[in-house]
Order: C-alpha cells, then structure tokens, then sequence
C-alpha cells in the first residue's frame, strides 16, 4: 500500500524556498500534519551544515517536538534537500531514517534550481518505497 501525504502548494514552496536559502548546503525541517494532512512545515537548522548531508539540530528537534505536540499535530514528514544529487535517498539517508521509522522522508532535490524537484519516501527497515505527495489545498 502507498503511504500519501496530503500537503498544500505553500507548503512545498516552503520546502524549496528552504531548500535554496540553504545551497550549497542541505536543508532541513519537520513537517506536522494532522492525520494525513500536512498543516506545517518547521524549518530546523542542519547540525552538520554540508553539502552532502543533514541532521537536524538537536535544539531545534527538541523545539518543533514540542510545540507540534503542544498543537495536537504529529510528525509526518522529515525533509531535507539534496544539492548535488536527485530527489532519492541515499544510503546516508536510508541508515539515518533508522532512528526515525514512522515519519515520510520529502527530499527536494535543488540540482537544478530552476527546476526543484520534491519527492517522498517511507524507508522502514532499510526498504525505500515511494509516496504520494498529493499537492493541493
């Protein structure tokens, strides 16, 4: 089955909007919903600013923890952006999501900046498969 994250156009122009204030370094954030749809996107500072990979900030996990719990949200999404590479996790992707199991993986490749790219993925287990984005309001 097809996991499906209904998230609203602003909020993957956030995504994007992060994703390029950030290059060339990878971005990343939260993304709270309720039930399946997304309703916030927290950008997080990355704890390892690098072009090749991200943790969010400890500080910040603990702050966007907080306050989506505080609002009755959940976790839906983990987001990230890759700089040099395609909208796909990667293998330091994959062994990071091993902490994290339950959220969907968005990737916003910004390769070409002209032409973002946003994807997402559940990777449970080390097995990668793709979901839906359903981008409306």
């Amino acid at each position: 089955m097809t996991e499906t994250l209904r998230i609203a156009p602003a909020l993957i122009d956030e995504v994007i909007a992060h994703s390029l204030e950030e290059m060339p370094n990878e971005c990343c954030g939260i993304i709270a919903a309720t039930s399946a749809c997304a309703t916030n996107v927290e950008r997080a500072r990355n704890a390892f600013p690098s072009p090749l990979r991200y943790e969010i900030h400890p500080q910040d996990q603990f702050t966007i923890m907080s306050a989506i719990d505080d609002r009755g949200e959940i976790l839906a999404g983990i987001y990230h952006s890759h700089t040099r590479s395609a909208a796909v996790p990667s293998q330091t992707d994959i062994n990071l999501a091993e902490n994290w199991p339950d959220p969907l993986y968005v990737i916003c490749s910004v390769v070409d900046p002209n032409v973002p790219v946003v994807r997402a993925f559940a990777i449970r287990a080390g097995e990668v498969n793709e979901a839906v984005l359903d981008v409306r309001d």
